[in-house]
């Protein structure tokens, strides 16, 4: 069970990518089997999700840089398995919130660890295939997670939905232990968990970062429910969001060599811009079910393109302190995922979800302005 360092990597992104996209498929469900809780009840556990993931990615991640990337992504991984197990078997929803939490430790630094690895490894002038390779993860994580979420809770109940990715977790970590060690470069440094913010240009690039993770999240955690109940679609169709924007994200790989060969800063003004537009077309979209499907395909493009686009910057900003920048941006990821998913349900409560989408584009704009600054 010897995999190739991409493989692998791109198999640790799919298992934090399926944890934290499962659950808004299955928060209906999960809310019946706990006394009818709604489904923002449930959704609190994707909110301590993403503030254990974020505390672990400031805190814990930039350790990452002393011990090895390879040794702290096996050690990641453990962790989060223990959560998602957690989840499956939890006897209260409090127990859910608790697991989601230490999966979320995992997390945290999980991802800055895989993508330091794919910087590491990529080959020079070909880092935005690479990533884009690595992010590919993301793409099996929509179309075998979530989507596959939402069927396995149809018929086997919630908690398969969590046992399963624990499976396959464990799976994971098995062909790790099997697989050579990718090489490292290890920082001289003391790993600080704040040293990383003394990198040049690391607060604009984090700034991109959370407004353009907001956008998604803040969204994302409110589709399912607003096509359950605002447009009455049974829990296994509204498995085909993550379908088709995962269809979507992959195909958008395909691009990446463009990135690489034209440079980042011409095309990042086209990406931003482009997904201003996308959360635009989803708002006047939101009374037609299949048309919001539709849209979701070119959201899973740009969303390809535009996370290439950051973790490509953020990653060459200081090679000896990649665990502690990439460290930071997933905790910015995850703590705008925490204030997303909270905030954006207020304003579907209050205003629907056309405002959520609107909110969305807003949250790109200085993202925008900084891809047209930079050029």
């Amino acid at each position: 069970m010897r995999l190739p360092p991409l493989m692998l990597l791109m198999a640790a992104v799919t298992i934090v990518g399926s944890n934290s996209l499962a659950l808004s498929p299955v928060a209906l469900e999960i809310g019946r089997a706990f006394g009818g809780a709604s489904a923002q009840e449930v959704l609190v556990a994707a909110s301590l999700f993403g503030a254990g993931t974020a505390l672990a990615a400031v805190g814990i991640a930039p350790f990452a840089d002393r011990i090895g990337l390879s040794r702290a992504l096996f050690l990641a991984i453990c962790v989060l398995v223990l959560g998602m197990a957690g989840t499956a078997l939890a006897p209260a929803l409090w127990v859910v919130w608790l697991a989601q939490a230490v999966a979320g430790l995992g997390s945290g630094v999980a991802l800055p660890a895989t993508y330091g690895l794919a910087a590491e490894i990529a080959p020079k002038g070909r880092e935005s295939t690479f990533f884009g390779r690595v992010l590919m993860g993301w793409t099996l994580s929509l179309v075998f997670g979530a989507s596959a979420a939402a069927l396995i809770a149809d018929l086997a109940g919630w908690r398969a939905v969590h046992g399963v990715l624990a499976a396959l977790g464990l799976l994971v970590l098995l062909a790790m232990a099997l697989s050579p060690r990718m090489g490292e470069v290890r920082a001289a440094q003391g790993a600080s968990p704040w040293a990383a913010l003394r990198v040049p240009g690391i607060g604009a690039a984090l700034a991109v970062a959370g407004g353009y993770m907001a956008a998604f999240y803040g969204l994302y955690a409110y589709f399912a429910p607003h096509l359950q109940v605002q447009l009455g679609w049974p829990v296994w169709m509204v498995g085909a969001v993550p379908l088709v924007y995962g269809i979507g994200f992959g195909l958008a790989s395909l691009g990446d060599p463009w990135i690489d060969r034209f440079g980042a800063r011409a095309v990042a003004p086209w990406v931003f811009g482009g997904l201003v537009v996308q959360y635009l077309a989803l708002a006047a979209a939101a009374g037609w079910a299949w048309a919001l499907v539709a849209l979701c395909f070119s959201w899973g493009i740009i969303n390809h393109l535009g996370l290439n686009l950051i973790v490509g910057r953020l990653a060459a900003l200081d090679p000896a302190r990649r665990g502690a920048v990439l460290g930071l941006n997933s905790g910015v990821t995850y703590l705008a995922m925490f204030v997303a998913t909270a905030g954006f349900g207020w304003v579907e409560v209050a205003l629907g979800f056309v405002a959520c989408a609107m909110l969305s584009a807003v949250c790109v704009l200085p993202a925008l302005g900084d891809a047209l600054r930079r050029r």
